[in-house]
């Protein structure tokens, strides 16, 4: 049992990572590159928090000059990081950056594990972050992980003995990796893992140093390296025509939602390893370690077969091989050792199967379905070499579906085989694995069999029996969805198993500001044909909802039917959150359908709760037209459409004094200084309406180390920093109680403080001019308060206000008291009446 068992999860975490991708053909150089790996009985590990915190360098150079089997384990996905290309946050983004790593993992040749942690936002130290995670937990799925995939050596990202120094996360995923590597191999230590896994001990333990950590280069090369290896992660590799750093380079630009991509690096460049358990055992990675075939028994006999296939391999015929290989493929197949066992067998069927130009899909012409329905998949085989090879079975996995076709697959004769398959009834929706339950703050859930998987498996996966010169061999695929566009050629994405219906609220959020009813539209996809649903919304105490109900019929697969309901709030102040129900034939389905399309990712769906939080608070505006410059993206125009305000999104280029003149203020996006070049050379038009009477908002830009951010992006000096606060629940105290920005037209208290999101502002002003008058006081335990989170400075007849506040997060939470401040900052200025000596003091 324990054997089944642990090849079955050794196969979830090594899936294959052309997922809704095309099938991948070899190249001799690319084969010779496989076999060299084959012959490589090594593992390595590297670990740190976060999508982009990886080394790709040091990946790329382990799985390409090394040649061994390599992967990243990010403690978690990301979900807590900002976006530059889209508006996918938390959840969201926490699937398009696991998306993003695993285009990287294919692109350097590593792996890629997570753990259930939870990316709750930026913490300035590990103390917090593992009490926040649960680090029991988290410290479970690491050791879960290194048992699973067995690596001799660990790399760390970043340094145990610097806490509060750096990121919380950083130094945290550090202390959890230098425990795993003392408990993993400790039967005591998490023993319910054992009826799946077996215990292992890595046999090193490095820290990646580099100057950056001492602070100085200088520092770095008078600092003892006694206990250090270095290693050329830019040497040149022949056989793919690229260096390792180039290689690097394009897998880290995959992080393009993080802004990451970047030019081509080339040449030669040393990356370090401090050894922090073990022994060196000599000056490379893997010295001390064996990592030939002879560390497993039975080795020998498979070493003397396959390393002549190395020396001598035959780049013009590389079919040549094939019965030595099927030789080796026996006897790898008997190996005793399962962990062995089952990652050669991997290696090795991928490499017959290139030597003979074997190309095999299973394929259909739909993106989804649902369970219960028929589809048709087509399985097409193409044997481009003269080895003798027969398609002998086709089986379907999740109920063991089997067909057998039977046919030979001679030389270069495309063989399809089409078969009409049924979804099982119980088949579970296509979702990530870690969003089917609620999370917490600080940790997801998922099934032990589940955890450090990077992905939900897929929808059908499927087996591809092929006996090849008598030798029958198994080949795991899936079906795909595969199509042609005629402005993109052929295209393929992952088949998905949905729902019947998905129902998606027109806001997320909705703010009432008095007692008038709001409209709230539902879309109700449909994804099979003659769907006649009731649609029903469960409403808080105190809210109504009319009418009762909707009917929805919709007559055909992949339409949209609308049904608007009339919310009207609750007298009093409160909050809540209004859930959409349909209802066919008495099956309930309730659940929301995002769609995440990018080129760089495969396509993805993504399920979650369609509940709309509502709000009812009392809030007064002045003024009522904003421009708004979009930045890095987000919520916040919709969100000020919620309270009453008309945002129009205007674009740099087009910022003219005439265009300016219709607007009461204007509103500068996170980051927009950061990512749009245009803006800079408009700043004398925006002051200009300032000076006219406008008011110009400008939220937070980011701040490299030692610097002061985008420079005169003010009126007055502003020079930003990277100082933040990111307890969301820490004091906020009123540095000048009297100014109007707290007053009007909304009485700011220490309660619209209550109830905010993951933290409450990020790059804070740190030095400013005497026109500027600091607004709040804030800090994180421990620490000073800081006093950049809100400026404001009058400015001719207007005012100009920068924050770092995060009301990019705040608004489409539904955070009450942001909607308040922001309305009054908004509206500083319009009031008929107030009294403004707080300003001229």
């Amino acid at each position: 049992m324990f054997l089944r068992v642990s090849i079955l999860i050794i196969g979830f975490l090594c899936t294959l990572l052309t997922y809704g991708q095309k099938p991948k053909t070899y190249t001799s150089s690319e084969i010779y590159q496989a076999v060299q790996k084959l012959n490589f009985l090594g593992t390595a590990l590297y670990i740190a928090a976060h999508p982009d915190d990886e080394n790709t360098q040091l990946i790329s150079y382990l799985s390409n000059g090394v040649k061994a089997r390599t992967a990243y384990l990010s403690i978690t996905r990301g979900d807590g990081g900002q976006n530059l290309i889209g508006p996918e946050l938390r959840e969201l983004l926490g699937v398009l950056r696991t998306e993003e790593l695993l285009a990287a993992r294919t692109i350097d040749g590593g792996e890629q594990f997570f753990t259930r942690a939870n990316d709750f936002g930026y913490s300035k130290h590990p103390d917090e972050t593992l009490t926040i995670w649960n680090k029991n937990e988290v410290l479970s799925d690491v050791i879960w992980v290194i048992r699973n995939f067995k690596p001799d050596v660990i790399i760390n990202r970043f340094d145990h003995r610097s806490p509060g120094t750096t990121h919380g996360h950083h130094t945290a995923s550090a202390m959890l990796s230098m425990e795993a590597f003392d408990k993993a191999n400790d039967k005591k230590q998490f023993s319910d893992q054992l009826k799946y896994t077996d215990t292992w001990q890595p046999q090193k333990l490095f820290f990646n140093t580099s100057w950056w950590f001492y602070g100085s280069q200088e520092k770095f090369e008078a600092a003892d390296k006694s206990s250090m290896i270095s290693v050329d992660v830019g040497t040149y590799y022949p056989n793919l025509g690229k260096s390792n750093n180039e290689i690097a380079s394009l897998a880290r630009s995959q992080h393009l939602s993080q802004g990451f991509g970047g030019l081509t690096f080339r040449g030669t460049d040393q990356d370090y390893l401090e050894l922090l358990r073990g022994e060196l055992g000599g000056t490379k990675i893997f010295d001390g370690i064996n990592t030939r075939w002879t560390r497993v028994k039975g080795g020998e006999e498979i070493e003397k077969l396959l390393l002549p296939i190395e020396e001598h391999f035959n780049f013009a015929n590389p079919a040549v091989h094939i019965p030595e290989l099927l030789k080796a493929y026996k006897l790898i197949d008997n190996l005793e050792d399962d962990h062995w066992r089952t990652v050669k067998l991997k290696q090795i069927k991928k490499i017959i199967a290139a030597c003979s130009g074997l190309f095999m899909e299973t394929t259909t012409a739909i993106a989804a379905a649902v369970p219960g329905t028929q589809i048709q998949i087509q399985a097409s085989l193409l044997n481009r070499s003269e080895v003798q090879m027969e398609f002998s079975k086709l089986t379907i996995l999740p109920n063991n579906k089997e067909f057998k076709p039977g046919r030979t697959l001679g030389n270069n004769q495309l063989e399809t085989f089409t078969i009409d398959y049924t979804i099982p009834q119980d088949s579970d929706y296509s979702n990530p694995y870690w969003l089917n339950k609620p999370s917490s703050l600080g940790m997801y859930e998922a099934a032990v069999l589940l955890r450090g998987k990077a992905r939900t498996p897929a929808a059908l996966p499927t087996v591809v029996t092929i006996t090849i010169q008598g030798t029958p061999i198994e080949f795991n695929t899936a079906v795909v969805y595969k199509y042609a566009k005629p402005d993109k050629g052929e295209r393929y994405q992952p088949f998905e198993i949905l729902p019947q219906v998905t129902v998606n609220a027109a806001d997320k959020v909705m703010v009432f500001a008095d007692q008038q009813p709001k409209p709230l539209s539902l879309s109700i996809s449909s994804a099979t044909n003659n769907i006649n649903a009731t649609v029903t919304l469960k409403a808080p105490k105190g809210w109504k909802v009319t009418p009762n109900k909707q009917v929805a019929v919709i007559p055909n697969k992949g339409e949209v039917k609308t049904v608007t309901f009339n919310v009207i709030p609750s007298k009093n102040e409160s909050t809540g959150k209004i859930t959409p129900v349909v209802d066919i034939n008495g099956k309930r389905y309730s659940k929301e359908l995002n769609t995440i399309n990018y080129q760089h990712i495969p396509n993805q769906s993504v399920l979650l709760d369609p509940s709309v939080k509502v709000v009812r608070s009392d809030i007064e505006i002045r003024g009522r037209r904003i421009a708004y410059v979009m930045g890095a993206g987000d919520a916040v125009p919709e969100s000020l459409e919620q309270i009453g305000y008309q945002v129009d999104l205007i674009d740099a280029q087009n910022i003219n004094a005439e265009v300016l003149e219709n607007y009461d203020a204007v509103v500068i996006g996170i980051r927009a200084y950061n990512i749009n070049k245009t803006l800079k050379f408009k700043q004398h038009l925006l002051f200009d309406f300032v000076k006219n009477g406008g008011n110009l908002i400008v939220q937070y830009n980011t701040v490299s180390r030692g610097t002061k951010g985008p420079l005169n992006i003010a009126p007055y000096l502003l020079e930003l920093s990277r100082e933040r606060v990111t307890d969301e629940n820490a004091p906020v105290s009123f540095i000048d109680p009297k100014h109007p920005i707290l007053h009007s037209p909304n009485k700011i208290t220490a309660e619209d403080f209550e109830g905010w999101v993951q933290e409450r502002g990020l790059y804070f002003a740190d030095n400013w001019s005497k026109e500027f008058h600091p607004i709040l006081a804030m800090s994180d335990p421990g620490e000073s308060p800081k006093e950049g989170s809100l400026l404001v400075a009058s400015y001719g007849k207007g005012y100009y206000i920068y924050t770092g506040l995060s009301f990019f997060r705040e608004l489409p939470a539904g955070v009450s008291g942001a909607y308040k401040l922001l309305a009054n900052m908004l509206s500083i200025g319009k009031q008929e009446k107030m009294n403004m000596n707080s300003l001229n003091n």
